[in-house]
């Protein structure tokens, strides 16, 4: 039993993540500016259908999440990244909103429909444009009154919790002052997370999760094709763009965003990008001769104050581990989404995570927050660096605005072995 009475933690048994991979992330308005997030689901549908040799036909569900109505055609955002991937039209889709937690919110809803027996195989894609975010109108739909006409910037005003009146960027500040965390410390864990994430780039680690992308078609037959279409000079996008060296002398010349210790250097990147991974049941995979990436081994959410959402992932990893009776020596690596750096170092702090065990490749600090994609992103991480550490357990987390937390459990299959 939890010792967070209201959590909701489940087991699974047999289910595992097959494979993964995601899209670089590139820089807000930048080389993605323009190209739908559901082109970008797409591609990386197509890319993990190519990388597993599976079929597209064994797809039972597209469960995919994406926050921002970033297009016109949003609403049917699941079901077009599924057809255009090959999956057959009679197999349904379904789109998943958690905010910040997305990503793994589609990974266990394909455990529990796997569980549940409904499927054997699930296509799970968390895909977003932070770029492409509207500029909205809410109440003129009845027409315009003198003075009266208010268009506003949806992502500024969605970051915005109206709960307490307060940004995501303020419960970051509560953070830094409940841990009497100074600005040289935030600086110092950003300063880390951008070393590690290049690090990861340059020794090809974080390469083995990405496809390039360049300007290409999806062709479905009988219906109208679509793509994704770079700048005139950019060839091909095959990295993260967000990375790059940033020494603690250029983070500290940075203006508080929010009054305190956070600035654009020590927050999450704001990135356009899209993942997907596969998870199917044990007997699935034996019958098709997969070797899977890790065993989803348990998944928890839970709710805290709004005003203190970056918390959450303190409550989410506690509830998981009192479920299982395990200890946090017990976890090898951690995946904790870097929303802002007073955040995760205060999760780090809360918990008592060995900082060498967390984000050991880099955080979205450097990498980038695209909303959706990151918890896809963040698991499918993890669950690569216990093969490469040859380490057997790791959990994804991340903090969700309004006040909640989400973690997950990854095994690695292949521990123990030569």
């Amino acid at each position: 039993m939890s010792s967070h009475p209201s959590a909701i933690v489940f087991s699974y048994d047999d289910i595992w993540l097959i494979n993964g991979v995601r899209t670089p992330f590139a820089d807000f308005n930048g080389v993605l500016g323009r190209v739908s997030p559901i082109d970008l689901g797409i591609k990386v549908a197509r890319e993990i259908f190519k990388r597993s040799g599976l079929p597209p036909a064994d797809i039972g569900a597209v469960i995919a999440g994406s926050m921002a109505q970033a297009s016109f055609d949003a609403y049917v955002l699941p079901r077009h990244v599924g057809l255009y991937a090959g999956v057959p039209h009679e197999v349904p889709a379904t789109l998943v909103q958690r905010v910040c937690g997305t990503g793994m919110e589609i990974l266990l809803q394909a455990a529990d429909a796997i569980t549940l027996g409904k499927i054997r195989l699930g296509l799970c894609v968390g895909t977003e444009s932070m770029s492409r975010n509207p500029i909205a109108a809410y109440t003129v739909r009845g027409g315009f009154s003198l003075g009266n006409v208010e268009f506003k910037d949806f992502l500024f005003e969605a970051l915005t919790d109206t709960a307490f009146g307060g940004s995501m960027g303020d419960t970051a500040e509560r953070l830094a002052r409940d841990y009497h965390l100074s600005r040289e410390e935030v600086d110092r864990f950003a300063c880390d997370s951008f070393e590690r994430a290049l690090a990861a780039q340059q020794s090809g680690f974080l390469a083995g999760e990405i496809v390039p992308l360049t300007t290409e078609t999806f062709e479905l037959e009988g219906y109208r094709p679509r793509g994704i279409r770079l700048p005139r000079e950019v060839k091909e996008l095959a990295v993260d763009n967000h990375v790059r060296p940033s020494p603690m002398e250029s983070l500290a010349k940075l203006r508080p965003a929010f009054g305190g210790v956070q600035t654009g250097g020590n927050s999450s990147a704001i990135v356009d990008g899209a993942a997907a991974a596969l998870v199917g049941s044990g007997e699935y995979c034996r019958a098709n001769g997969v070797a899977p990436l890790g065993r989803i081994v348990t998944g928890a959410v839970v709710g805290v104050p709004p005003d203190n959402m970056g918390i959450g992932p303190v409550a989410a990893i506690r509830a998981l581990l009192d479920h299982l009776g395990m200890k946090l020596a017990d976890i090898d690596r951690f995946e904790i989404n870097e929303a802002f750096g007073a955040q995760c170092l205060a999760v780090e702090r809360e918990i008592g995570i060995d900082h060498a065990r967390l984000n050991v490749n880099g955080g979205a600090i450097a990498i980038g927050h695209p909303l959706a994609a990151t918890g896809v992103r963040l698991t499918i991480t993890v669950a690569r660096e216990l093969r490469r550490s040859r380490k057997r357990y790791g959990i994804s987390s991340a903090c969700i605005g309004g006040g909640q937390g989400i973690a997950v459990l990854i095994e690695n299959p292949e521990y123990g072995a030569a």
